[in-house]
């Protein structure tokens, strides 16, 4: 099974589950807001691997005006988000990989959640890079991600917090089978190694703003 079909399988799903999967899904999406300064309203955004609109319809509740642009690799997690956004009718969905896209036009903000962990180390560097370059300037990128801790024992301790809770939030045996396929594609970079990428991409401020174990999101302005 490609990572695709699995995202494909769950996609009328997804959202619920990352609410029961997360232990901080609250937080997690809505922190990032706060340090979102664009100073209009109606900022160009993208959403990278940004599936059902789930973090861009938390976007919206600060840029109702937005437009936003979704692109994601699974087909039937953007028609989720088609179905969401379909009274915006200025929204626009790209089915495809997001490190090999051609795009033509810059943006204010791009965000991601819990995508860009699947990537090689190497193509996470890289597609840091071609998000400072499709950034207007004094656009911020924000990641909300899986990270590692440089102590493995730490990380330990972070992974059976984090199990533990799947196992007692109510999902059920299938859903924790089927997500725990999509869990084989996950490849987490360390926090600190991240944060040097953002620096050596040359984005002037780069931070990690919120961290829950293993739950972060980063924050850069080009």
């Amino acid at each position: 099974m490609e990572i695709k079909d699995g995202f494909n399988e769950i996609a009328q799903k997804y959202d619920n589950q990352r609410k029961l999967s997360l232990p901080c899904f609250d937080d997690f999406y809505n922190l990032p807001l706060e340090v979102l300064d664009y100073n209009g309203i109606s900022p160009e955004i993208l959403d990278v691997g940004g599936g059902t609109g789930l973090f861009s319809s938390f976007i919206l509740t600060k840029y109702p005006q937005a437009k936003i642009t979704i692109i994601d690799l699974a087909d039937k997690m953007i028609d989720v988000a088609k179905e969401r956004f379909q009274s915006h009718s200025d929204f626009q969905y790209i089915v495809a990989d997001y490190t090999k896209c051609q795009y033509t036009q810059k943006y204010d903000i791009i965000i991601s959640a819990l995508s860009i962990h699947h990537l090689s180390h190497d193509d996470k560097r890289i597609f840091y890079q071609k998000c400072y370059y499709l950034l207007n300037d004094g656009g911020c990128f924000i990641n909300a991600d899986l990270m590692l801790s440089p102590s493995k024992h730490i990380e330990e301790v972070n992974q059976s917090i984090f199990h533990n809770y799947r196992r007692t939030s109510g999902l059920s045996e299938d859903v924790l089978k089927a997500t725990g396929e999509l869990m084989k594609y996950d490849n987490p970079a360390a926090l600190y190694d991240q944060l040097q990428w953002l620096v050596e991409s040359k984005f002037r401020y780069v931070d990690c703003v919120y961290k829950y174990h293993q739950f972060c999101v980063l924050y850069a302005q080009k």
